[in-house]
């Protein structure tokens, strides 16, 4: 008899019937409050009538178009769409499936464009679990332990994670860009260097956003040197942190971003978004696939985007976010040593006494959440940061349910 993987573990116990908006449904019968989003993936919620309409109709008119073969309607007019949104001067597009393609396609694309081998990621980054995207994955040595040698060329840079450093963010970020001065003048050479790629906000290193004065500094570096500055906007796309995009927060411009997750509510479908004059100096036939920018994939991110702004989403997230973050502070005890985020981003990370990370009561607090019907992930370096990452739709009521469900939690510890 055959089974999934026994390395697949599952971070909950439910096995869903169905779901619907916010909610899903155990085949126990049992409702749940989904903070997890498919890790942040179903941004219109578990099932949106105008996402499933649209996939159904797709099914029906046709469900595969390879597009190096065909071309096809829902691809040309989510490539027109796009552009609505996209930062400015990023008017080209490439499709794929998954965010590590994503990832995998841009490196590629810095090199060839620049052709300098090296690139800077940074500490606490998450980028995805291929070779070259665990390579430049630095948020836990889980992603990247056991298959070495790994890609050369990656060099790794500080972020400014304040908390971690026990400093302020003025001084953790003064700390990061020296740092990141000294590796060039010891490890790479600008000359070598084709890109930073960097999360505005750290995803799986625990949910720690960047700063204005950081990603300013790393966008005049690049300037000076001619390297690419390229924002992973994976997990931050798409409303998620209550602007579009996340970097827009820190009003720096990219040359190049990812996306994924929320794109598509739930279909497979990642991409990168560059100028058109860069992505015409990658390589003829560095790009395609065989199910990149598949139709159905694509009729469901139209959909998603209708839906994102005709049901106000990234204002929803703005103030939603706002409101789980003033819950989650005051409603902090003392195993709660930060509370942070960006949006509907939003993490706690659990100490001990002495300040030390907390893995065991962050797990502790993850399941007891599940136990009363809330569904929790745990991230970080260490995975003692509890995060809360609900769809896009979700409402006041919901924001206020969770937490208190969490409070319950943390009585109970």
């Amino acid at each position: 008899m055959t089974e999934l993987s026994p390395i697949l573990k599952q971070a909950t116990p439910v096995t869903v019937d169905h779901g619907a908006g916010c909610y899903v449904y155990g085949t126990d019968g049992r409702r749940y409050l989904d903070f997890t989003a498919g890790i942040g993936v179903t941004s219109t919620g578990h099932c949106h009538p105008k996402v499933v309409a649209a996939a159904q109709a797709q099914v029906a008119s046709l469900i595969h178009g390879q597009y190096t073969t065909v071309l096809h309607r829902p691809l040309l007019e989510l490539t027109e769409r796009l552009g609505a949104v996209l930062p400015e001067g990023l008017d080209a597009l490439f499709f794929a499936n998954s965010g590590s393609e994503a990832i995998e396609a841009a490196l590629r694309l810095a090199r060839q464009a620049t052709g300098r081998p090296n690139v800077v990621v940074f500490h606490g980054g998450f980028h995805g679990r291929t070779v070259a995207a665990a390579t430049m994955t630095t948020s836990g040595t889980r992603f990247s332990a056991g298959f070495s040698p790994l890609m050369p060329g990656v060099h790794v840079a500080p972020f400014p994670t304040a908390y971690r450093y026990g400093w302020s963010e003025r001084e953790a970020t003064a700390f990061a860009l020296r740092e990141l001065d000294y590796l060039f003048a010891t490890l790479t050479s600008p000359a070598e260097t084709a890109a930073f790629i960097v999360e505005p906000v750290l995803g799986e290193g625990g949910y720690v956003p960047g700063n204005t004065e950081f990603f300013r500094g790393l966008r005049e570096r690049a300037d000076r040197h001619g390297i690419l500055l390229i924002f992973d906007e994976i997990q931050t796309g798409f409303g998620r942190t209550g602007k579009f995009f996340g970097h827009q927060h820190f009003d720096v411009r990219p040359d190049v971003i990812t996306i994924a997750k929320g794109l598509a509510s739930g279909f497979p479908l990642s991409g990168i978004a560059a100028s058109r004059e860069l992505m015409s100096r990658a390589w003829p036939g560095s790009q395609g696939g065989t199910y990149g920018g598949n139709a159905v994939a694509c009729a469901a991110a139209i959909a998603t985007l209708d839906v994102i702004e005709s049901e106000g989403l990234v204002d929803n997230a703005a103030a939603r976010g706002e409101q789980l973050m003033r819950g989650l502070r005051d409603s902090a005890v003392k195993a709660i040593g930060d509370v942070r985020g960006l949006g509907l981003l939003a993490g706690a990370e659990f100490t001990t006494a002495t300040g030390e990370p907390d893995p065991a009561t962050a797990a502790t607090a993850q399941r007891a959440a599940v136990d009363k019907g809330l569904l929790l992930l745990t991230c970080g370096a260490h995975m003692n940061v509890v995060r809360m990452i609900p769809p896009l739709i979700v409402t006041d009521t919901q924001i206020e349910d969770a937490l208190a469900i969490w409070s319950e939690v943390l009585a109970e510890l």
